[in-house]
């Protein structure tokens, strides 16, 4: 399997890296695959060869995780970082991290719960709707006014037909 891994070159004290696609596991000071790019950390300029490091890990070349970070600042991938070496984070960094997912934890079940509410509420507010229909079904026929009635009586007969579904629904609540 072919890895992206960084070769140290340069002085003692005054390092400069080559980007290289080598074999995984050759050493990295032997002969690669090819030259991608340099890096300077005391400059911290980085050339690189974007269309070639895109082309090998399209073909399934790894980047080790320094050399993804690097890909990462210089825009070639869009990823987050990854952490480099294998040191763990100290204890408060750990309480940290572990406080920060339980709180992500707990924001997402407060989510489901209201989500959960609100769709009991639906359902309730659907049963209510069709047992106030059935109710209105049920009724008696609508009672309608005599022509010789004035306007006023007829808006109070509708009145208190609409009276009717209302009570009934209040001494079901009771």
């Amino acid at each position: 399997m072919l890895a992206i891994k960084l070769s140290r070159k340069g002085k003692k004290k005054m390092p400069l890296y080559s980007i290289i696609v080598v074999e995984k596991s050759k050493d990295p000071w032997g002969d690669y695959v090819e030259k991608l790019g340099t890096y300077n950390p005391h400059t911290k300029e980085t050339v690189l060869n974007k269309e070639a490091t895109l082309s090998w890990i399209g073909k399934g070349a790894q980047p080790t995780s320094t050399v993804h970070n690097l890909l990462v600042n210089q825009g070639v991938i869009k990823a987050d970082k990854v952490r480099a070496g294998k040191t763990k984070p100290g204890k408060k960094k750990a309480a940290a991290i572990e406080a920060e997912a339980k709180a992500a934890a707990d924001a997402k079940a407060k989510v489901e719960a209201d989500k959960k509410a609100a769709e009991e509420a639906a359902a309730a507010a659907t049963k209510a709707a069709e047992e106030a229909k059935a109710a209105a079904a049920a009724a008696p026929a609508e009672v309608t006014a005599p022509a010789d009635l004035p306007a006023s009586a007829e808006a109070s007969a509708e009145s208190a037909t609409a009276a009717e579904p209302q009570a009934a629904e209040e001494a079901k609540a009771e």
